[in-house]
């Protein structure tokens, strides 16, 4: 990953490179390998996750659907 330094300005880049690894989910994936997770915990979350995820998508099909 490559964040460029305009005018000396390292604020701004870091600013830059942080957005670029929220996005990425860096700083996810580094909370969540912190400590140890049994393969069964791991498998429930993702379902969780993957519940969710259809949830928010149908919600916002939906919404567009009602708005056309």
């Amino acid at each position: 990953m490559q964040v460029n330094v305009r005018d000396n300005n390292v604020e701004q880049a870091l600013r830059a490179l942080k957005k670029k690894l929220q996005r990425e989910g860096v700083f996810r994936e580094m909370k969540l390998r912190q400590h140890f997770e049994k393969p069964s915990v791991k498998k429930a979350r993702e379902q969780a996750e993957a519940v969710r995820r259809a949830r928010k998508l149908a919600r916002k099909k939906a919404q567009r659907e009602g708005a056309l």
